[in-house]
């Protein structure tokens, strides 16, 4: 259920109604905008079905909120949530740009990909420094070293640092090194762990499962919420189909699907979507084309030698290539920005 006050309501009546839903074990999250208030409760909402908000001065009307996930809904909070990644604003309307490789092989190795990616005007450095593998004999990632080494480079260049958590035991040690706390597809479900993530207050991109909807990437994201924490990033990576021509089938429509249904930013990540380096071009410009929010991709020195997913690796003359086209499909879609197409 969500409270809407009236403009002109004051301080006082807004206190009384939230004072009356706490008092019934609820939990109150504010959103303002459009010169109005709008009261969420959170918690078993069946506590105050019968209670008349809509009598209390200062109140317009109030709603119910259909969808399981509550906090995550733009039911709940109608306008555009901007995470705020120290300084750096994902969901204002502008493109941001993650690169890096898919493991962390080495100092040079990373300070190599930190140097291409800054080159094409991404300002986050992504790596993977704990690596969740299909088969347990694959390289599994560097990891604490790996996360200095990440730190290090990122630094060198002026850039935010993503990487993934995968389990509550790394959390701390990654949480020192991390700007942005990956949540792969495999933890997508993993609610202990989104749990504890939540609970740090650091944004949080977390990926779709490979067989996630949409409803339970959503849900997912209301246990991250449900902590407090608000920095949350949808990633579009791809799901799993009948088709093998790809690694994945990636899913454009849940972009415009997500910005409908829920307030938080998404971007995409056409390199795990396709998982193959000559199709990830032509995902990312349909992904700035669709409205992402930004995008994540892999980048490699020498992708013939990567250490993993070295088939989905973009080189430098390809992914420099590949960005002067998203900037201009990028300045092509600012131009049309705010024009309805249907």
């Amino acid at each position: 259920m969500i409270i809407i006050m009236k403009n002109d309501a004051t301080k006082e009546q807004l206190k009384v109604v939230i004072d009356r839903v706490k008092s019934e074990g609820l939990n109150v999250h504010l959103s303002e905008g459009n010169n109005r208030t709008i009261i969420g409760l959170v918690g078993d909402t069946s506590k105050v079905r019968n209670v008349g908000f809509n009598s209390y001065d200062g109140v317009d009307r109030t709603l119910s909120v259909s969808s399981a996930y509550k906090l995550t809904s733009r039911e709940f909070h109608p306008d555009d949530t901007v995470v705020d990644v120290d300084g750096l604003k994902i969901g204002d309307g502008s493109m941001v740009m993650m690169a890096g490789p898919c493991s962390i092989e080495g100092l040079d190795q990373i300070m190599e990909c930190a140097r291409i990616a800054k080159k094409g005007g991404a300002t986050v450095l992504r790596g993977g420094a704990f690596k969740p593998r299909t088969s347990p004999y694959a390289f599994q990632g560097l990891e604490e070293e790996g996360l200095k080494y990440i730190r290090q480079a990122a630094d060198a260049y002026d850039m935010k640092v993503i990487t993934e958590v995968m389990d509550e035991a790394n959390l701390d040690l990654v949480c020192q090194y991390a700007d942005i706390l990956q949540i792969g597809a495999r933890n997508m479900q993993n609610f202990k762990l989104l749990q504890a993530v939540g609970k740090t207050g650091k944004p949080v991109a977390l990926k779709r499962g490979i067989s996630g909807t949409i409803d339970e990437w959503l849900n997912a994201a209301e246990y991250i919420a449900n902590e407090g924490n608000f920095n949350i990033i949808f990633v579009e990576r791809g799901i799993r189909t009948y088709e093998t021509a790809t690694r994945n089938t990636f899913d454009i429509s849940a972009i415009p699907v997500i910005q409908k249904l829920s307030h938080f930013p998404i971007i995409a990540d056409p390199s795990h979507g396709v998982g193959v380096w000559d199709y990830v071009p032509s995902m990312a410009l349909a992904s700035v084309a669709a409205g992402a929010d930004g995008m994540i991709v892999e980048i490699h020195p020498d992708p013939a030698n990567a250490w993993s997913d070295g088939q989905q690796s973009l080189n430098e003359k390809t992914y420099l290539n590949m960005m002067e086209q998203v900037h201009v499909v990028e300045e092509a879609m600012k131009k049309v920005n705010g024009i309805k197409l249907i």
